[in-house]
This record gives C-alpha cells, sequence and structure tokens, in this order.
C-alpha cells in the first residue's frame, strides 16, 4: 500500500520532504522513481549512483562524458513523470585539494555536472569543500589540519568565486554542506566564508547532524538562515563521527523542524544515510515530528 503525505491546506506551515539517493544503488532510476512515488516522496536530491547511472564518487572527479544530453533528459523525466522534482544535484569533488593538477580536475568536474543539471533542468548542486591530508609521513606532522592552514582559507575563496562566475553562466547555485572536522567546521566559519565570497551563487546547505558537536540548533539557523537553500535530515550521535538517519541519534527533532519553518520554509528537508532497507523508517520519523509540530509536507 501506498504512503500518503499529509499534504497542507492554504496558509499553513509546511515544509518540503525529499530523499538522497546515492545509497540506492542496486535500483535503476525508473525502479527508484516508482519506490520513492509510492512513499509519497515529491522531491530528491540526485547523486549519480543508480544501477544505470553510476558515475558518483565521493571527493572524486569521474568521467561523465558518456552522459549524452538526451540521456540527462531521460533520467530527469523518469522522475518527473512520476511526480518527483529533483531539486539539487549532489556533486562533492575534493575542492580543498592543494595539486593544480586537481583543481583543474575538480573545476571542470563541476562544470559537466553543472552542463548535465542544465539539460535536466536542475540549478542547485551540493558539495562541501572536501577533505586533504599531506600525504609525506616522513616530514613533520603539521600543528593544524590542512584545512586549518593559513594558505588554505584564501584559496578555498578563490575557488567558491571560480564556482560562482561557472553558476552564473548556468544560471545556477551551489551550496556548501558543514562538517564539525572539516573546512566548514562551524556555522558561522561558514557564515564568514559566505559573506566573504559575496555572490548570490554561492549558498549553503544546512547538515544539523555534522554540526551538533559544535553549535546549538538556533545557532545553525541564526548564522547561516539568509543562505540555507537546503537541510539534510540525518542524525548522529554526540561524540560519534558516523552519521545516522532520522531519529537515531542525538539531534532535537521537533526543533529543529521548528526551526526549519520559521527560518527556511521553502528550503527542502532531503533525508540521508538510509537506504532501501532503512528509509521508510527515517520518512516516518521525520513525517511524525511534523505532525506533533503542527507542520504539513509540501
Amino acid at each position: 500500500m501506498a504512503s500518503v503525505a499529509l499534504r497542507a491546506a492554504p496558509g499553513e506551515t509546511r515544509l518540503k520532504i525529499g530523499m538522497a539517493t546515492f545509497r540506492f544503488t542496486e535500483s535503476t532510476n525508473a525502479e527508484l522513481a516508482k519506490e520513492l512515488a509510492g512513499a509519497g516522496i515529491h522531491f530528491i536530491q540526485l547523486f549519480l549512483s543508480q544501477k544505470d547511472s553510476r558515475f558518483w564518487k565521493y571527493h572524486e572527479h569521474p568521467d561523465v562524458s558518456s552522459l549524452t544530453p538526451a540521456r540527462c533528459k531521460e533520467i530527469a523525466t523518469v522522475y518527473r513523470d512520476a511526480g518527483i522534482t529533483i531539486d539539487s544535484i549532489g556533486v562533492y569533488p575534493n575542492l580543498i585539494h592543494p595539486d593544480a593538477t586537481e583543481q583543474k580536475a575538480n573545476l571542470d568536474y563541476f562544470e559537466a555536472m553543472m552542463n548535465i543539471g542544465a539539460h535536466m533542468d536542475v540549478h542547485t548542486f551540493i558539495s562541501d569543500a572536501g577533505y586533504y591530508d599531506n600525504p609525506k609521513p616522513q616530514e613533520p606532522k603539521p600543528k593544524a589540519p590542512y584545512h586549518f592552514q593559513d594558505e588554505v582559507w584564501p584559496r578555498m575563496i578563490d575557488r567558491a568565486r571560480e564556482l560562482a562566475a561557472m553558476a552564473e553562466k548556468y544560471e545556477a547555485k551551489v551550496l556548501f554542506e558543514a562538517w564539525h572536522k572539516g573546512f566548514f567546521a562551524s556555522a558561522k566559519r561558514v557564515r564568514v566564508f559566505l559573506e566573504e565570497v559575496n555572490s548570490q551563487h554561492i549558498g549553503a546547505l544546512l547538515d544539523a547532524a555534522n554540526l551538533i558537536e559544535v553549535n546549538d540548533l538556533e545557532e545553525m539557523f541564526s548564522q547561516l538562515g539568509p543562505w540555507i537553500g537546503c537541510i539534510h535530515a540525518k542524525d548522529r550521535k554526540l561524540h560519534n563521527e558516523g552519521g545516522v538517519g532520522a531519529g537515531k541519534g542525538d539531534l532535537d527533532y521537533p526543533k529543529f523542524v521548528k526551526l526549519a519553518a520559521q527560518y527556511t520554509p521553502t528550503a527542502p528537508l532531503i533525508l540521508e544515510y538510509v537506504g532501501p532497507t532503512d528509509y521508510r523508517a527515517a520518512l516516518a520519523h521525520l513525517r511524525g515530528v511534523l505532525r506533533q509540530a503542527g507542520i504539513s509536507e509540501w
């Protein structure tokens, strides 16, 4: 039996619920569209990780040249015919890498993904900063991790401005995701970064579970509210590195959804870190919290 979403009446407080697709690797796009539509999901964050479109690799720059315009349109049509909007596309190259050849390859890959998005009529792209650890064990270990070293901040500002110029060309937007152990280590650090980049084409994806170690929920939304274009709805146990599905960690979900409705009512809540076996439990948890908070679903 299909799961039916609670639909909002005019004037009601409501939020969009979506699904990140990167753990649905054994489904084709058509199979996944049918599955998610049957669960009442109307938005996705598309990662090209499905059985018939295996292109996405975290912090890499895979070759996507075989994705023709016709194939891109075909994938997008599969979801739209099922009543699903592709809200955004996950990219996530290793933007922080210091090697010039890698830098160029990562930016070229990002532009290729924007071109793919244009053929799909998708104009929002998601990334983090990436990760780099100097692979020279013979040298003394730096006092600060690479992402906190002095030269990295201006280099990342330059990279973000390159992405902004690229996004302008494609009428697109890039949203950066934070993680407390990476370059975007806190809500304030992301805000300061976005203020310095100063582009309408660069914004934030809020992943509250990635920041609960260092920020309260109120801090996250008050610091980043104007820049948030998307929200990841997952969870995390405090003092643990790994993320888990919604409702399995220490994130205060009732407060989380109320703040989302207050600060970012148009940003979708994208369920993440779940796949075929556990996404329904995460979806039920999120819908239950919304219902208790008096918030309906788009």
